[in-house]
């Protein structure tokens, strides 16, 4: 029997569609909220030309043409001399940790070597590990320093201004000279591939027995919230290590990453960073309904990271309230640790300050988990 179109028929499955989008406030919420966080973070907090990168000052000249040039480095916006440091190992811990961008250094009888028309040397040194942070420091350093001892070198030191470099500028890049881009960008793939598989998988797991109709079978078992949860989590670590294993022999082989740090002391950070996002997977299985509001959490989550963490576009690029907001994101600390591990071969103690907060993240989404979980049970 043919039946033919029927717009109230067609009308009444539109409006149950409205009344159902309705009734999921998640869904509606990531209707609203999506396209709202996309806006704000692209539009405020993306900046491919980060400027106020910290500065560490190394000087061993206090005359009148370096106080010049350091003037002229922070007016040019780009620098923010943050420090003075009194050794080149300090100098060295500084930029391994990641606490600053670029340390200049100013050699002995700087100014006098300049007032002599010698050429003294300046020495830069960047931490390259991400080039599109330092690239366009880098390319004005030239015309910051020839600008700036323009207005001083005149009468008797006029003949040193037509010199296009009165100053021998030399930039060491640190860690990635060659500003290669999959030395930055292979290393983060790592934890953006863990992000994304692990909380993911996870925040299918219980939202998907809830379906099935098996979660009252394990809701009647003597297992603990906590038994529950650290089970469901164990297996996904297995697979977040196997993961983990082929993209560092994929980075050796194909892209020639080097690996300067200690690898247990890799997988020890990779460990943290799967557990915390399981966490985070099996605290959204038990908040969400079903699948599909757990795989928007997931995607609500993924976001931020994504764009927040330093990944795609410069951490210290984006404006301070982006930076907070990162810097509570696991994915921001995670790769400070495998850059510095690989690029850098940092040790325990210069990891730590980017080991403790994944720590107190994986610690507040258990608590959270337990406690929702409980009420799950009541």
């Amino acid at each position: 029997m043919t039946v033919g179109l029927s717009l109230s028929r067609w009308v009444g499955i539109m409006l149950k569609e409205f009344i159902q989008l309705k009734r999921d406030r998640l869904t509606f919420g990531m209707i609203i909220g999506i396209p709202v966080m996309q806006l704000i973070l692209f539009g405020f907090a993306i900046n491919s030309d980060p400027k106020s990168l910290p500065t560490a000052v190394l000087s061993a000249d206090n005359g009148v043409y370096e106080r010049t040039l350091l003037w002229a480095l922070k007016n040019s916006g780009y620098f923010r001399i943050e420090r003075e440091v009194r050794s080149e190992e300090e100098a060295d811990a500084l930029l391994a940790r990641g606490e600053v961008q670029f340390v200049v250094t100013v050699p002995e009888n700087f100014s006098r070597k300049l007032a002599r028309g010698e050429r003294p040397v300046l020495l830069v040194e960047a931490d390259a590990t991400d080039p599109s942070a330092t690239g366009n420091a880098v390319a004005a350093l030239g015309a910051i320093a020839r600008n700036a001892l323009a207005r001083d070198l005149q009468g008797p030191l006029a003949r040193l201004n037509p010199v296009a470099d009165p100053v021998d500028l030399r930039v060491l890049r640190r860690y990635n000279p060659e500003a290669v881009t999959q030395y930055n960008i292979v290393p983060g793939l790592m934890g953006v591939i863990l992000t994304m598989t692990m909380i993911l998988m996870t925040g299918l797991a219980m939202t998907r027995e809830r379906e099935r109709g098996t979660f009252e079978n394990l809701l009647s078992t003597p297992a603990l919230p906590i038994e529950v949860m650290t089970g469901k989590i164990v297996p996904y670590i297995m697979i977040g290590l196997i993961q983990v294993t082929i993209v560092i022999g994929a980075a050796q082989l194909l892209f020639g990453v080097p690996l300067l740090g200690s690898v247990p002391l890799l997988y020890l950070c990779v460990f943290l960073f799967i557990a915390a996002n399981l966490t985070l997977g099996i605290t959204f299985s038990s908040i969400a309904q079903n699948q599909l509001q757990a795989m928007q959490m997931t995607f609500f989550f993924f976001l931020p990271s994504m764009l927040l963490s330093g990944f795609m576009f410069p951490f210290r690029g984006m404006p301070e309230w982006a930076q907070w907001i990162g810097s509570v994101l696991p994915l921001t600390h995670f790769l400070h640790l495998v850059r510095g591990i690989m690029l850098k071969g940092n040790t325990l103690a210069m990891l730590w300050p980017n080991i403790w907060p994944i720590l107190l993240f994986m610690t507040v989404v258990i608590g959270i988990g337990l406690l929702v979980y409980r009420r799950t049970l009541d």
